[in-house]
């Protein structure tokens, strides 16, 4: 497949994807509003990634595919293991001392240990594995390491565009599924399955993730 091929293909599945963004949450709360929120901004950085490989920027677009990750992985634990504090501290307005505070929500390698613990049903293994390949290279690119110097010098092959292209798309399904969680969705309604299906050209050649679900632990 060539990148123009895949980066129209994966136009239409984000808006599909985005059309989550509108529905009602099962429950108004501040859990549940902070986890979309997240999940929204990761959107953001997925569409960007798109539009960085489509000028030629592709070094930072591999950057922005590691902030997506973050956020993803941020949403997650929200929605099952921040305390309500947290949750509330996380839609506050900015300030310094909201800032502060802020600072002090776990890193990225403790959230994914407290998902796995408290919420097992969830894609942890994709993640995981997500952050064991991905990285160090993606950090070298978000900090100006070797990887971001030598791809910035000699260009990304084609198949290392297409595939960074994939995983950001492959983290937005994920949180595509979180959506449909968070707006009490019953997995019976089969719309991810149909989604995987009807893209699998733009997903990573994986099982899609979140095959079980359960409401999330308040």
């Amino acid at each position: 497949m060539e990148i123009d091929q895949l980066l129209a293909r994966s136009a239409l599945l984000e808006d599909r994807l985005a059309s989550f963004l509108s529905l009602p949450l099962f429950e108004s709360t501040s859990r549940l509003r902070a986890s979309r929120s997240l999940a929204s901004l990761g959107f953001e950085h997925a569409q960007s990634v798109k539009y960085l490989v489509a000028a030629g920027l592709c070094t930072s677009a591999a950057a922005l595919l590691r902030i997506q990750y973050e956020s993803l992985v941020r949403a997650l634990w929200t929605l099952y293991v921040a305390t309500d504090g947290q949750t509330e501290l996380i839609l506050q307005e900015l300030t310094e001392q909201s800032a502060k505070k802020a600072s002090k929500i776990p890193m990225l390698s403790q959230m994914l240990v407290d998902i796995e613990e408290k919420a097992p049903h969830a894609p942890v293994a994709h993640l995981k594995e997500f952050k064991h390949y991905s990285w160090r290279p993606l950090s070298s690119f978000v900090h100006g390491g070797i990887h971001a110097v030598n791809r910035h010098g000699k260009g990304f092959p084609l198949e290392l565009i297409l595939m960074e292209v994939r995983h950001s798309n492959g983290l937005l399904g994920i949180a595509g599924n979180l959506l449909l969680i968070l707006a009490g969705v019953p997995p019976e309604a089969g719309k991810m399955a149909g989604i995987y299906a009807e893209f699998k050209d733009c997903f990573p050649p994986v099982d899609p993730p979140f095959k079980r679900r359960s409401e999330p632990a308040h």
